[in-house]
């Protein structure tokens, strides 16, 4: 009887901890529809990065990630080096509502559902945001150079860090139960970068050709779309 009754305890521990593990995903996911509904205010930002009117910000993510580059000869025959963005490596997690659940995952991926933004032909891969919650997704493209370095903006003041800019939506995809939370993007703005840029060492010489660094960084994401 001994067994049964520490059996039926450490099951009891487990169904309770499942419980609590269901209750608070459960609240975020009940938040989100609230949160994504409030009158977000984005920063005041420079023209280059502001999305055009007649678009609303509706979702705003802090990121944690990294920023791949890649160690590649300064120019054809050169004698030097010299890093470089790696596009297929920008990974990043995003969580919002004061919550550590994820709600976007950023990555890079083939944009399966180009829009009349898309370019053609289409890239390898394409900066991609997933929701965590319904799996719909949004493929963005920088706007033009519609960039501002770090540090010449109070909306992107870490000097040093990756610039801040403005993404255009260049394609979308509902999630498998047709969630739609990411096919409203229409712009995406990353601001107040802090991190991300590349070493100042480490590529310098063709003999350090084909190194790989992923450099931390973090950022606020702004989703908008048009308004209703």
């Amino acid at each position: 009887m001994r067994y049964n009754f520490d059996q039926q305890t450490t099951k009891t521990i487990r169904v309770r901890k499942l419980f609590a593990v269901a209750f608070a995903l459960g609240c975020t996911l009940s938040t989100v529809p609230r949160a994504a509904a409030q009158n977000i205010t984005p920063p005041t930002t420079p023209a280059i990065i502001t999305p055009p009117a007649g678009n609303s910000v509706f979702l705003v993510g802090h990121a944690e990630g990294t920023q791949g580059y890649v160690c590649l000869p300064a120019s054809a025959g050169a004698s030097t080096a010299s890093w470089t963005v790696n596009s297929s490596r920008p990974q990043a997690t995003l969580t919002s509502f004061g919550r550590e659940f994820p709600v976007i995952n950023h990555f890079l991926s083939p944009d399966t559902n180009p829009n009349e933004a898309a370019p053609n032909p289409l890239p390898f891969g394409s900066a991609t945001w997933q929701s965590a919650f319904d799996n719909s997704k949004v493929w963005g493209q920088v706007l033009h150079s519609n960039t501002i370095p770090a540090g010449s903006d109070p909306s992107c003041p870490s000097v040093g860090s990756i610039p801040c800019l403005l993404l255009e939506s260049i394609g979308s995809q509902e999630g498998p139960a047709g969630g739609k939370t990411m096919t409203k993007v229409t712009f995406i703005q990353r601001l107040n970068t802090n991190g991300g840029s590349a070493p100042a060492d480490g590529c310098l010489v063709p003999g350090d050709v084909g190194k790989q660094t992923l450099v931390p960084y973090t950022a606020d994401y702004y989703f908008f779309r048009k308004d209703e």
